[in-house]
């Protein structure tokens, strides 16, 4: 009997916190993972070690999102390691607060660069790569509900996210049928300890998330397994926020 190959996902920002639990949760599902780092290299080398306990093939390298000569060097470590790829997932992301009315260009660049320009450039190298391929494979943009709420303090990010949802439903038209290009839209899952603390997060649980708590990892897991099996399904965001587009 002829052994079916291990599928293969690529992610960016993959040693992230909350993106190193999704990679863990799918190398223990059967896919090797090939995901990109860009700050800190001893958190994507403990990530790699958890990594191939399950998935003993997944590697990394360092990228920039930000640059396309880094994502386009990236892709091309990737063909020389693996054969096929079924799932990518663009987790990489810059995140901060901004005053809107003083923000400035540089601030403007180091969120848009890497939230929707790198986006961008990664889903093409994806695009072109997957369409040599003779079976179906899929794109999930990671994005974020801030793409539907107006917040002032956020504006570029919020932009870049609202960006990357309008670029997963056109490359959906334009990938279809072979590529299923889908989006996934956390609310609340991890905090960032630099500008949340206790009293903003207990006054979020209780006036803005009608299911009174965090998601947890396996809930956006789950998702992506989910858009990871579906084969009717493409050109969709879905929010995994606990009610709080509700308000």
């Amino acid at each position: 009997m002829t052994q079916q190959p291990r599928k293969v996902c690529f992610m960016t920002g993959g040693s992230g916190r909350l993106a190193s639990q999704v990679a863990c949760g799918l190398a223990q599902e059967g896919y090797d993972i090939f995901f990109t780092w860009h700050q800190s290299k001893a958190r994507a080398e403990a990530t790699l070690d958890e990594l191939r306990h399950h998935a003993f093939g997944s590697a990394m390298t360092q990228c920039d999102i930000a640059s396309v000569a880094d994502i386009r060097r990236a892709f091309t470590e990737f063909r020389e390691h693996f054969g096929r790829l079924d799932l990518l997932i663009t987790a990489a992301s810059n995140f901060f607060g901004t005053s809107l009315g003083e923000i400035s260009e540089k601030e403007w660049d180091q969120l848009t660069d890497t939230n929707l320009k790198g986006t961008f450039f990664t889903m093409q190298e994806g695009m072109n790569l997957m369409k040599e391929q003779p079976f179906v494979s899929r794109i999930i943009t990671i994005t974020d509900i801030s793409a539907n709420l107006t917040w002032t303090g956020f504006a570029p990010y919020t932009a870049s996210k609202a960006g990357v949802q309008h670029l997963t439903r056109i490359f959906a038209k334009a990938c279809a049928p072979t590529i299923l290009v889908n989006s996934i839209a956390p609310g609340t899952f991890t905090m960032n300890p630099d500008w949340n603390n206790e009293q903003d997060l207990e006054e979020e649980l209780r006036h803005k998330i009608p299911l009174k708590r965090l998601g947890e990892p396996a809930e956006l897991l789950s998702a992506i397994r989910f858009l990871a099996e579906n084969s009717y399904m493409t050109g969709q965001v879905i929010n995994i926020d606990g009610g709080r587009l509700l308000y």
